[in-house]
């Protein structure tokens, strides 16, 4: 029988990210944890990434405002964005998966605020994903299976993502407590994150307070993503170098 075929990293992360607005869900940044050093243009997707993200919700935010507060408008714009950015990336033959997310997710918004004529309802999905990622991260940590020790342990050079590596040794750091006590506390920023987005967001949302709503994502969105990868790479940058072995004691 032939060797497993190696996926590469970008697919794994693009398997996470499929059906997720790239605004609400971290996981293709998340590789640049294990990275020697930190850019926030790659762990947001770069320029056209963040563009890719941002544009159909500001555009609707925009022409919701413009038009008066009408809902169709508001919502063919936005779908009409969403649907460029996977054209544009299939025309020129890139990989159009985190557009696809990005579309995916704002077809179910622009799907939900259409039947009930309600443009709050624009909204629910990105919210829900933030329900989602907020208990799931959270729970990583309660049952000391950190989401960042999963991480950049698929990364590492004894994960199975690299040639010779393993799943038994992508949580080996597990065996470590001072390790895994680190890789905790660098989860907490995202559960910061998403419990933040849902502090501020879900009263605007429950108050129908849709422009500010909208402008809420924006704000907490790509800047909170890159804020949270920042701190959790300064909490883990060089836990993946070698440990020193300790000298054995002199004969006496």
């Amino acid at each position: 029988m032939s060797e497993p075929e190696r996926r590469d990293p970008e697919d794994v992360l693009a398997a996470v990210d499929d059906g997720t607005d790239p605004q609400d869900g971290p996981a293709r940044g998340m590789k640049v944890l294990s990275s020697d050093t930190f850019s926030a243009s790659d762990a947001v997707g770069g320029v056209r990434g963040i563009v890719e993200s941002v544009a159909p919700g500001m555009l609707f935010v925009v022409v919701y405002v413009a038009t008066g507060q009408q809902l169709m408008p508001a919502l063919v714009v936005a779908l009409a964005a969403a649907v460029v950015t996977v054209v544009a990336r299939l025309v020129q033959r890139q990989s159009p998966t985190q557009a696809f997310g990005g579309f995916l997710g704002v077809g179910i918004g622009v799907l939900w605020a259409w039947r009930t004529g309600d443009a709050k309802d624009f909204f629910a999905y990105g919210l829900w994903v933030n329900v989602s990622w907020f208990l799931g991260t959270l729970l990583t940590i309660v049952i000391g299976w950190p989401l960042v020790g999963l991480v950049v342990g698929l990364f590492s050079k004894a994960g199975p993502l690299n040639e010779g590596g393993s799943w038994a040794g992508a949580v080996a750091w597990r065996q470590d407590r001072p390790l895994r006590r680190r890789y905790a506390l660098a989860t907490v920023p995202f559960v910061a994150l998403f419990g933040l987005r849902l502090a501020v967001q879900l009263p605007l949302y429950f108050s129908s307070e849709v422009t500010w709503l909208g402008t809420a994502k924006l704000v907490m969105g790509v800047p909170g993503t890159a804020l949270a990868l920042w701190v959790s790479w300064l909490l883990v940058r060089g836990s993946t170098a070698p440990r020193e072995q300790p000298r054995p004691l002199p004969e006496q």
